[in-house]
C-alpha cells in the first residue's frame, strides 16, 4: 500500500474478484497500489480459499462471500461492512455472467427467458442492488464513487456476445440514472468499457481467440489492453482526480470504439 498514492486513506470494496487473471484483479492491485485500503466480495465459499490467497498480495484485506442475486447476502455483506468500516470510498462493480447458451451461436434460437433475467439479474441489476443497500446503511457519502465494467458489445453488435450485450446496455443505463440520483449526494458512477482482455470469464464466449485477434489489427493502438491498463484507469476515476466526471463509459479499448474500418493493409489477403 502507498501511503502517498492519490487513493490514500480511502476505503475501496471491490466485488466480483475470482483470480489474478479477472479485471477486478488488476482494479484491486492499481488501487492498492494508489494507497486504498481493499475489501473483497466473491460469490461463494467455493471461491474463499482462492481469494484469501490473492489477499496476501493485498495486506489481507477483509473478504465476503456475497451472492449477488440474493437480497439478503447483499444485506449481510453491507452490515458487516457498516460495522467494520462505516463508510465506503469506493464499490466497484466487476460482475457479470450469462448461460454459455446464451454467449453462442444465432441469437434468436439461443436466447431465451430464463437466459435473459439471469444475465440482467447479476449483470446489471446487482449493481443498483449493491449501490441501493450500500446506500441505504449510509455507506456511501460524500465523494463516495462507483465504478461499474461494461463492454462495447453494449452498443455494437458483436458476434456470440448476444445476450450479454443487452445485459450490458442495460447496466450503463443503470450507471446514468444512478449518476442522477446520486449526484445531490455528491456521489459519482461511471463505467469502464474495456477491451477485450483473456479473463477466466471472457472464455466462455465461442471464438473469443479469434476476437483478440482481430481486435489486435483493428485498433489504433494495434494492440489489445491488459487488466493493468483497466485497473489504472478505475483508479482515476475513483479518486479525487475525476471529482468532476460522473455518468460517464470511459472506453479502455486501445482506441477500437472510434474506427468505422480497421486499416485493411494489416489484414491477409
Amino acid at each position: 500500500m502507498n501511503n502517498t498514492g492519490f487513493l490514500s486513506g480511502k476505503k475501496a470494496l471491490i466485488v466480483g474478484i475470482a483470480s489474478n487473471r479477472s479485471i477486478a484483479y488488476g482494479v484491486a492491485k492499481a488501487m492498492y497500489d494508489q494507497g486504498a485500503e481493499l475489501a473483497f466480495a466473491y460469490q461463494n465459499s467455493r471461491l474463499a480459499d482462492r481469494v484469501v490467497k490473492l489477499g496476501a498480495e493485498f495486506n489481507n484485506p477483509l473478504s465476503f462471500a456475497c451472492d449477488v442475486a440474493k437480497d439478503e447476502e447483499i444485506e449481510k455483506l453491507m452490515t458487516d461492512l457498516q460495522q467494520q468500516w462505516g463508510k465506503i470510498d469506493i464499490l466497484v462493480h466487476s460482475v457479470a455472467f450469462a448461460p454459455s447458451d446464451q454467449l453462442q451461436g444465432h441469437f434468436l434460437e439461443n436466447i431465451t427467458r430464463e437466459g435473459f433475467n439471469i444475465a440482467h439479474d447479476i449483470s446489471s441489476y446487482s449493481l443498483a442492488a449493491l449501490t441501493k443497500s450500500a446506500y441505504k446503511h449510509k455507506l456511501l457519502q460524500q465523494g463516495s464513487s462507483i465504478v461499474a465494467m461494461t463492454y462495447l458489445g453494449s452498443t455494437r453488435v458483436m458476434p456470440s456476445y448476444n445476450t450479454m450485450g443487452l445485459a450490458k446496455a442495460s447496466l450503463e443505463s443503470n450507471v446514468r440514472y444512478l449518476a442522477l440520483c446520486l449526484g445531490k449526494d455528491k456521489i459519482r458512477v461511471n463505467a469502464i468499457s474495456a477491451g477485450p482482455i483473456r479473463t477466466l470469464a471472457a472464455s466462455g464466449i465461442k471464438n473469443f481467440k479469434k476476437m483478440l485477434d482481430y481486435n489486435e489489427k483493428a485498433t489504433p493502438l494495434q494492440d489489445n489492453v491488459t487488466i493493468e491498463q483497466v485497473g489504472n484507469s478505475a483508479a482515476f476515476l475513483a479518486s479525487d482526480l475525476a471529482s468532476g466526471i460522473t455518468g460517464e463509459i470511459l472506453h479502455v479499448d486501445a482506441g477500437y470504439n472510434i474506427v468505422g474500418m480497421s486499416d485493411t493493409s494489416n489484414l491477409e489477403e
